[in-house]
């Protein structure tokens, strides 16, 4: 065994942006952040201008086959349309049509991975068309005009739906359904409304400001959200269901999958969400503990994962000055396109600058287990592994020799995905089910075992992207209004 530190280890970064304006803007974002502004809240992008915008988009008119609306976004928003519209100036149609597909662009504007821009045919050769970054600025462009605005419901069908979770595809089905003139009340276990999008993202990716003013619509719309109130623990599912035509539970996938090694009582180990939402907590002026409260600043930190979740981890220890950052992933390395071509989006590398920043990332690595004293981590042991292929083509790994090493740690953070929606509590005295993945059983109409009672997003189908959980949620809320018709 020999021990690795950080002064001859020589880090590997791939930039990966859509678009030179995406690059520049976020250049600017931290020129931007001065010295009394606080870091942990200071976003990474900023939108186009209108002529940069109309530059943009017009890239997208010499396409002939759209891969982007059809095989990239989940929600089929239609992309070239708008950007047509775009290039001709007429703003508030785009917008308009933008609105047709995904109720919240001014969310996933800021925060979706952008599956469309892989499909791309630009992307082939060159950049894809910055889509992401479009939609961002028309929908910010058309709050700052003033032509977002609430839409109350004409009629009342006089039915009442209850939506039990407040992320984002609690609140597509609270949106969708409220529009066809159904009374929706939104419970949230939490201070406030947003689920993930505001607890579980970091401000630096979507200030909460965002959702705050998201919210503050659909309540105008006349949703009515009860906060604070845990369903299973102060409300059981079976008094919504005497009280209410239709459920909806939407509360997300919340059980961290874990690391059984030895060494896992060690303190300083924590699940990644637990430390997000905690910042986000503090961000808030929600009260943390002191003695509970988890904080990078001059610390060794090592990420296990490297996901999306592992990537917010990396960047909020930078952000709180972590004195060194490892990140490490049991799967290969992968820049490439050329092995997962388009239009599917390929699973490879994206570091944006904050990452690159005082951050050594390793793959083929896995975690064998954490070392300690006085009862604290203070390195974690890990090996290298290669991927081979066997016989019948099936993929596994196997430990390289003479490969272990040890990575110095004062706070380790877990970022390995989730297994289960938890809250058993809440399925208790009802016929709803979990299937073999541990996640809630749901037939072709997203309906629960029981009757009347339906689930979306993650809780459904496993730990994925918001914009999935949209489509989820847009896929759910169309069954519960044909059940209730």
């Amino acid at each position: 065994m020999f021990k690795i530190g950080f002064a001859n280890v020589t880090p590997v970064y791939v930039k990966y942006f859509s678009s030179v304006p995406n690059m520049i803007n976020i250049v600017n974002s931290f020129n931007k952040i001065k010295k009394n502004d606080s870091p942990m809240s200071k976003q990474i992008y900023l939108p186009l201008k209108d002529e940069e915008m109309r530059a943009q988009a017009a890239k997208c008119m010499d396409c002939r086959i759209p891969y982007c609306h059809g095989a990239g976004c989940p929600v089929l928003d239609l992309i070239p349309d708008f950007n047509d519209l775009i290039c001709r100036r007429r703003w508030r149609d785009a917008l308009a049509l933008f609105y047709t597909k995904n109720p919240f662009p001014e969310i996933t504007g800021h925060i979706c991975p952008a599956l469309c821009e892989a499909a791309c045919v630009h992307s082939i050769d060159d950049a894809a068309v910055p889509i992401r970054q479009i939609e961002l600025s028309l929908t910010e462009k058309g709050f700052a005009e003033g032509w977002v605005v609430p839409e109350s419901p004409k009629t009342k069908t006089g039915k009442k739906v209850a939506i039990v979770g407040s992320g984002p595809a609690g609140l597509t089905c609270a949106t969708y359904l409220n529009k066809l003139g159904h009374k929706i009340v939104v419970f949230e276990k939490e201070k406030m409304p947003g689920g993930i999008l505001y607890y579980g993202i970091p401000d630096f990716k979507l200030e909460k400001r965002y959702v705050r003013r998201r919210i503050d619509i659909l309540r105008e719309e006349g949703i009515v959200f009860e906060t604070e109130v845990a369903i299973g623990i102060d409300i059981g599912l079976q008094y919504l269901m005497k009280y209410f035509d239709a459920i909806v539970l939407a509360a997300g996938a919340l059980v961290p999958r874990d690391l059984s090694i030895p060494g896992r009582e060690l303190s300083g180990i924590h699940f990644a969400m637990e430390y997000l939402t905690q910042q986000n907590r503090l961000n808030n002026h929600e009260p943390v503990r002191e003695e509970e409260r988890i904080n990078a600043n001059g610390k060794k930190v090592v990420v296990v994962g490297g996901g999306d979740t592992g990537v917010d981890c990396v960047e909020s220890a930078n952000r709180q000055d972590a004195l060194e950052i490892y990140q490490i992933e049991l799967m290969p390395f992968e820049t490439s396109h050329s092995t997962q071509p388009g239009p599917q989006d390929p699973t490879i590398l994206r570091a944006s600058e904050l990452q690159a920043k005082n951050c050594v990332r390793k793959w083929n690595i896995l975690t064998k287990k954490f070392i300690g004293e006085n009862g604290r981590v203070t390195g974690i042991e890990a090996v290298e592994i290669e991927w081979v292929q066997d016989t019948a083509g099936r993929i596994g790994f196997s430990e390289k020799a003479n490969s272990t090493f040890v990575i110095p740690c004062e706070l380790a953070l877990i970022a390995v995905g989730f297994v289960s929606p938890g809250n058993d509590e809440l399925l208790q005295n009802s016929s709803v089910v979990l299937n073999q993945l541990g996640f809630i059983e749901v037939d072709e109409n997203n309906m629960t075992g029981q009757e009347g009672v339906f689930c979306a997003g993650d809780m459904a189908n496993g730990s994925s992207l918001v914009i999935k959980a949209i489509d989820s949620g847009l896929q759910t809320a169309k069954s519960v209004a044909k059940f209730l018709n």
